[in-house]
């Protein structure tokens, strides 16, 4: 019997994710026709973009929305099995590690040049994530920790493990951050007694509390800029 599952050679031309990427590049494909190249084909009834773009509509469009949604919640869309989830997902994860290293290369000047690698790394999250990166005395990111994960409406972070970790990464200025899963960025009054905690306990080790930065969907909010630090 003849295969009638729909596959990326089987298309037009201009139908053709894989030969558009080539002959015009990656910047020139829409984000489903992205998607199909990692899905490869479709199924007897729908094409590798139309399963893509199906994947897309349940993700309200938003690459971010699509990055939060587990290997399960991938298998939902008909044309989607575990491979191509896993496939998917690793993807994303690529993306999300390749902005973050872009920023490690570079010296932190600003609270939102921190704060977009924080927004990188914490975002998609839909627990709350207390994170610290160490900075050495050229405000280069020497290492990231991640010091605890909570539930949905919080975590606990031990000014004793964080200051610890800076002893071990050599630091000398101190990023503190945490994500509000619920789209906030108002800090709450336990957000500015654990700051002014932990930044009392760093200078008795000669080293800063820069900044700490609340990130989620709607942006970031920096201690340091808003002059509460």
């Amino acid at each position: 019997m003849q295969d009638t599952k729909t596959t990326i050679k089987q298309w037009a031309q201009d139908d053709r994710p894989r030969e558009k990427l080539l002959l015009k590049g990656p910047d020139a494909l829409s984000n489903s026709e992205l998607i199909a190249i990692l899905i490869g084909s479709g199924t007897s009834k729908k094409s590798a973009v139309d399963v893509a773009k199906e994947l897309l509509t349940k993700s309200k469009d938003d690459i971010s929305e699509l990055a939060k949604l587990s290997l399960k919640e991938l298998m939902k869309t008909n044309g989607i099995g575990e491979a191509r989830a896993v496939t998917i997902a690793a993807a994303l994860e690529l993306g999300r590690r390749r902005k973050s290293v872009e920023t490690l290369k570079n010296t932190v000047k600003t609270s939102a040049d921190i704060a977009h690698f924080f927004m990188a790394q914490l975002q998609d999250k839909l627990h709350e994530v207390f994170a610290v990166a160490y900075l050495n005395r050229a405000n280069k990111i020497n290492h990231l920790e991640v010091i605890s994960e909570g539930g949905i409406t919080g975590t606990v972070a031990d000014p004793r493990i964080i200051l610890k970790k800076a002893l071990e990464h050599n630091a000398v200025n101190i990023v503190l951050c945490h994500n509000h899963p619920s789209g906030s960025l108002k800090p709450s009054r336990a957000d500015e007694l654990l700051t002014r905690k932990i930044k009392e306990a760093a200078v008795l080790l000669d080293m800063n509390v820069i900044d700490h930065i609340i990130v989620s969907e709607e942006g970031y909010y920096s201690f340091a800029d808003e002059g509460i630090l």
